[in-house]
């Protein structure tokens, strides 16, 4: 199985890399690599993480507050998004409607 990730997705990925180093060098790179890692185990256990519909479902990541938001597919996994855990809980479910 193979992850793909909305554009969407991908702005929010880079915002929070862009953020976390300006607040210290190197720690959004950090951040990066946790996704990386976060993505890898939602791809070889795409049915063990919280679900949030039938579809839908969540995985934090181990060391920073946000989680990802993904759909598990007919071959792959698609991110929809990369939520900080404060975040309104429901606001990627507009991207999911236009799927």
């Amino acid at each position: 199985m193979r992850a793909e990730i909305l554009n969407i997705a991908e702005s929010e990925l880079q915002e929070t890399i862009d953020y976390y180093n300006r607040q210290s060098e190197g720690l959004g790179f950090e951040f990066a690599l946790e996704v990386k890692d976060t993505i890898s185990r939602i791809v070889l256990y795409p049915q063990a993480w919280t679900p949030l519909s039938n579809r839908t479902r969540r995985c934090r990541t181990k060391r920073f507050p946000y989680a990802l938001v993904y759909q598990v597919r007919k071959d792959f996994v698609l991110i929809v998004a990369v939520m900080h855990l404060r975040k309104d809980p429901e606001y990627w479910k507009t991207r999911v409607s236009r799927l």
